[in-house]
């Protein structure tokens, strides 16, 4: 059995994608195999509750105020916008049901009505995801007490590249959530984007940053970019696809029992890309037409590549949502106090 380990340093990464291609696969797959089904994939759908108007400055986001991309400021949606999404992913086949805002860091009051939806989510049988920006402690236990399993923060890239890519907070920001979120004894869901203009190296960077947090990611998601006119990183050299599988097989390598997910991106992949990222250990998408902003192909276009590849959707325990009734109708009381 491999082992878990937390040590792994940066050349010992970039060993691995200076592999030969089809040594690295076989390495990786031997790995995956080890710690999942190999024809299992998990499914998660994303909705942007809060979309747009953002005040930072990511030069990947189509979110951020500064920036042209046609993306209009818009509210955070009510309950039960949000619930009829979370039952329609639900019968699509969605095992998990992830929640975006685009704020730089939840409000005080804003946290009740978020804790309302995730409790109804819950409720469903659903596993519940969130990304809302920086939390505080209060903040990640408030979010654990409505239900929330997974919080999502990526690292984004490798440390030293980070500047590059936003100015509006410090990668210790990021670090110090993730830490909330932990403290808190909510599951991490943590990865980056790739293709930002970034070096083989800096890729080993982003994943030595994530393999040797305290705790490995439950969830990975790896991001190729997806360009969107008015940002900074419009018209960037498009990442090679070969060295994107390359990337998610030193993930898994490095974290073995970690769910991999193809995340933003996966709409410009073909069939074949996607298909050697499952070999390589990816075991997670995000399902659905839409990805916050940028698009993502349809449920029925990934119920056909399954199909075809023999694979199937991960059944996922939910723990018992009895005790959520209350939270929500506590929760829902505040929010609309």
């Amino acid at each position: 059995m491999t082992a878990l380990r937390h040590d792994w340093t940066r050349a010992e990464i970039l060993a691995l994608l200076d592999l030969p291609f089809a040594d690295l696969l076989a390495r990786a797959q031997a790995v995956h195999r080890e710690h999942h089904d190999p024809n299992a994939v998990q499914v998660s759908t994303l909705l942007s509750i809060k979309t747009g108007g953002c005040p930072e400055d990511c030069a990947y986001c189509p979110q951020a105020a500064r920036y042209a991309t046609g993306v209009d400021a818009e509210k955070l949606m009510g309950l039960d916008a949000v619930l009829a999404k979370a039952k329609a992913a639900k019968a699509a086949g969605a095992t998990r049901f992830c929640m975006g805002a685009a704020w730089r860091s939840p409000k005080d009051r804003d946290i009740p009505k978020v804790a309302a939806m995730i409790g109804a989510v819950k409720a469903l049988g659903m596993e519940t995801c969130a990304t809302l920006g920086m939390l505080s402690e209060p903040q990640a236990h408030a979010l654990k007490d409505a239900g929330l399993d997974y919080y999502n923060h990526n690292l984004d890239s490798a440390p030293e590249f980070y500047s590059e890519i936003i100015h509006t907070r410090e990668y210790q920001d990021r670090l110090d959530t993730l830490g909330h979120v932990r403290d808190a004894g909510l599951k991490t869901c943590c990865g980056g984007i790739v293709g930002m203009g970034e070096s083989r190296e800096q890729r080993a960077g982003l994943l030595h940053a994530l393999a040797t947090l305290p705790a490995h990611p439950d969830s990975v998601p790896i991001n190729r970019l997806v360009q969107v006119a008015g940002t900074p990183l419009a018209g960037t050299t498009m990442l090679d696809p070969f060295e994107f599988v390359r990337t998610i097989a030193a993930a898994r390598i490095v974290m073995p029992k970690s769910m991999v997910r193809l995340s933003a991106g996966r709409a410009e992949m073909s069939d074949e890309l996607q298909a050697l990222c499952f070999l390589a250990g990816a075991n997670s998408i995000f399902y659905g037409e839409k990805l916050l902003t940028t698009g993502n192909p349809d449920v029925e276009h990934d119920q056909a590549l399954f199909a075809r590849l023999g694979i199937h959707a991960l059944d996922v325990e939910v723990e018992s949502t009895t005790v959520h009734a209350d939270i929500v109708e506590r929760c829902a009381a505040e929010a609309a106090a």
